[in-house]
């Protein structure tokens, strides 16, 4: 069995959520990938951390679509 390092599931996670958010850029991504798994520096279970930093990571993304989506919409209708 080959295992991966945490950061190589990291790159991962940051890869998949690159793809399903194709209309942020991938250093914005990486960021709120990087951001959310910096909370978890310092703790000793490590097992469920990549589940923890997708989901959290995937939550900020979707909330910055959202208020994109709604400026985007607020700047249209104010023209």
């Amino acid at each position: 069995m080959i295992e991966l390092s945490e950061q190589q599931i990291i790159a991962g996670v940051a890869d998949r959520l690159t793809r399903k958010y194709p209309t942020f850029p991938v250093e914005t991504v990486t960021a709120v990938v990087r951001d959310a798994h910096a909370r978890f520096d310092g703790r000793p279970v490590r097992e469920y951390v990549p589940l923890l930093v997708e989901r959290f990571a995937g939550q900020e993304l979707e909330y910055l679509a959202i208020t994109a989506s709604r400026t985007a919409l607020d700047q249209a209708v104010a023209v």
